[in-house]
């Protein structure tokens, strides 16, 4: 007789997503050094700030800096101010706004459909490989998401309750998110849900949702006295690099060689949504009928805006398309709940962690070709990393492991594949990131607390780190390298300074000292 599969109860389902949601946010955030460029640039930005007390503008290397507005700033200020200068103060904020971005999900599914979809989408969120990245990351992008998902979810509330209330609150969540990020939080909503009330035939209830003057005024108070200040301090070269350069430029043009082709998004998205890709084709089945209900209609209008506007800027970057993922995994709720058999699904997560797997033996085939010895180190470095900590058995284990629990019959089919889709998420945040941390900045955060412990001032030429700024606790010239000047550099780049002391190397990564005399090359 076929064992039947149990689901635990409410108390015990609501735990075990807890769990989940520190796992995959809060476990290890302070355990790894500073990527770069993003969260060093970030981290530095507020370090600055705190020893400048200019709560007003950032500056990054003591140069002005307009990428982003100032809420994300402050948040990381408040919490250096309150845990001292470390990973985990730099990245709590983003963590925490992804904890409520969760629970934004969760509120609003449980409303609209019910707790069971709820929690599933809220499960397969904190699941996401893209979503687990920016939660752990010093980056603005968790905040940003926060507000759009309250925001968007607040406007369809309101168009279903015709509640003047659920207004003022889509409007409060844009005027932090423009607070946070920019236009983008205005941009989204306001078309999104124009193109949603259009499809309903109501345009007049959006008008009047969106000139309604209290709202209006909330948006105001809460965005405007920083752009305010900012415009009188910093004038028109405010204007230029935020509104001009950091977006309109960006969506017209390529930034900092972040471009692509207009399919340039659809790898993003399916390896993304990991482990929930499968769930995302299932999307398309039966998609007149589904299309009959309202929230799908919303949520696919969010998604193809998203999609289809982004593919179309000429700056590219992978975490832009998770502006759009909230509205996927309130469908991807839906759909799990319904599955009578997780195995299908649960061979895209085991697949990716079978590629993890051979990663080393693609890396050995590719040394051999590789000309650029700071590559070569960096390659180097992996494959040793790969070999102390037996990743590919690791990977091999948990592919395993993924596609066996699928056939556990004692466990409801989408309990099975949460679980196994864990194994991915946990595979990469706690095996793979860290790997690649101690890498790629383990050396940057060595090199640059040499150079505080030794009082070095450093000439920073061909690299840009700004991680080396948050843990040197100073800034580097950026310019040719002259005699006596210690440089932090890559291992490729040595040969044109011709005879140095090294005084550190890792991976590649440099720190020299120029002879105090010019040598003849």
């Amino acid at each position: 007789m076929k064992p039947e599969s149990q689901t635990p109860n409410r108390n015990t389902l609501l735990a075990g997503l807890a769990l989940l949601v520190f796992l995959c946010f809060f476990a290890g955030i302070g355990s790894g050094p500073l990527f770069d460029v993003d969260e060093g640039a970030f981290s530095e930005a507020t370090r600055e700030m705190l020893v400048s007390k200019n709560y007003l503008t950032t500056y990054l290397n003591g140069a002005l800096r307009f990428d982003k507005p100032i809420l994300i700033y402050w948040l990381q200020l408040l919490s250096i101010k309150t845990f001292g200068i470390n990973e985990l103060a730099f990245r709590l904020p983003s963590a925490i706004a992804a904890a409520f971005w969760a629970g934004a999900i969760y509120l609003f599914v449980r409303r609209e459909r019910n707790e069971t979809e709820a929690m599933f989408a809220t499960a397969l969120m904190a699941l996401s490989l893209q979503v687990s990245i920016i939660a752990k990351a010093a980056i603005a992008d968790a905040v940003l998401n926060l507000c759009l998902a309250v925001a968007l979810a607040a406007l369809f509330t309101h168009w279903r309750t015709k509640r003047r209330s659920w207004i003022y609150v889509a409007f409060a969540a844009m005027g932090f998110g423009m607070l946070d990020k920019g236009p983008v939080a205005i941009l989204i909503p306001v078309v999104v849900s124009f193109l949603f009330f259009l499809a309903q035939k109501e345009l007049k209830a959006w008008f009047r949702a969106m000139l309604n003057p209290t709202a209006i005024a909330l948006f105001l108070v809460i965005a405007l006295p920083w752009y305010i200040l900012e415009y009188r301090e910093q004038g028109q070269a405010f204007i230029d690099g935020f509104f001009l350069k950091h977006n309109v430029s960006r969506f017209k043009g390529s930034m900092e060689g972040h471009s692509g082709s207009l399919l340039y998004y659809i790898p993003v998205v399916l390896i993304g949504l990991m482990p929930s890709t499968g769930l995302f084709f299932g999307l398309f089945t039966r998609l007149r009928s589904r299309l009959a209900d309202p929230l799908w209609q919303f949520c696919l209008i969010w998604f193809a805006f998203v999609f289809v506007f982004f593919s179309l800027s000429g700056t590219k970057l992978p975490h832009y398309m998770i502006y759009g993922y909230t509205p996927l995994f309130i469908l991807f709720g839906a759909e799990l709940s319904k599955i009578e058999r997780s195995w299908l699904l649960a061979l895209w997560p085991a697949g990716l962690l079978l590629l993890l797997a051979a990663l080393p033996l693609v890396l050995a085939q590719l040394m051999p070709s590789m000309d650029n010895l700071f590559i070569q180190a960096q390659l180097q470095g992996f494959l040793a990393e790969m070999a102390a900590i037996h990743f590919s058995l690791l990977m091999l284990a948990a592919a395993a492991l993924c596609v066996l629990l699928q056939f556990l019959p004692v466990i409801a089919p989408p309990l099975r594949f949460i679980i196994g889709g864990a194994l991915l998420t946990f595979s990469f945040n706690f095996v793979a990131m860290p790997m690649a941390a101690r890498v790629m900045q383990a050396p940057v955060k060595e090199a640059a607390l040499l150079a505080r412990k030794e009082g070095l001032k450093i000439v920073m030429w061909e690299v840009y780190y700004p991680s080396f700024f948050v843990y040197s606790g100073s800034f580097a010239e950026r310019r040719f390298p002259e005699p006596g000047d210690v440089v932090l550099t890559s291992i490729d780049r040595l040969e044109k300074l011709g005879p140095v002391e090294r005084l550190y190397g890792k991976h590649g990564i440099m720190l020299v000292r120029m002879p105090t005399q010019p040598t003849s090359r």
